[in-house]
């Protein structure tokens, strides 16, 4: 088990939770996750209790992945938060969530949200959204090109 910990741009902690360890090397680590959590409807997805998250987190990235399926196994989409590089440690993950995120369908089209609230964030600094534009063309680019997480992404188009 390890807990992961997600920051405002300040510092301040946002949510906690608890997931197992699936893959680890000095540069990544993979969560696995349950939402556990009333259900949710963002519009364009659903988080229903049961869903499964498969969390990709960096050391070296401007973004995280969770590749979401249903409790039954069918694969709903990847919701990608633009954040800061994590911190990887023996217990525990603490990333700085920078606003933007990306919702990937199952067909691999790309849905930018919040991009109102990143532009208006004044506590966000010039390093901040540098690394934020940067690690969005970055997650961008690999949903295009289908690589690393979204090779899957070849047998839905």
């Amino acid at each position: 088990m390890i807990t992961v910990i997600k920051l405002d741009p300040l510092g301040a902690e946002k949510i906690r939770y608890s997931g197992d360890v699936l893959k680890q090397s000095s540069r990544e680590i993979v969560v696995q996750a349950s939402w556990t959590m009333a259900e949710r409807d963002l519009g364009y997805t659903r988080f229903e209790p049961g869903d499964r998250f498969v969390e990709y987190y960096y050391a070296d990235r401007w973004f995280n992945i969770f590749d979401i399926t249903h409790k039954d196994g069918r694969r709903k989409g990847w919701y990608c938060n633009i954040a800061e590089p994590a911190r990887i440690r023996e217990t525990c993950i603490k990333q700085v969530d920078l606003f933007l995120d990306v919702w990937v369908d199952v067909s691999g089209i790309p849905l930018l949200l919040d991009e109102d609230e990143f532009t208006m964030a004044a506590m966000l600094t010039t390093s901040q959204r540098q690394g934020a534009r940067q690690g969005l063309q970055a997650l961008l680019q690999m949903v295009e090109n289908r690589q690393e997480v979204f090779s899957s992404l070849a047998e839905y188009s």
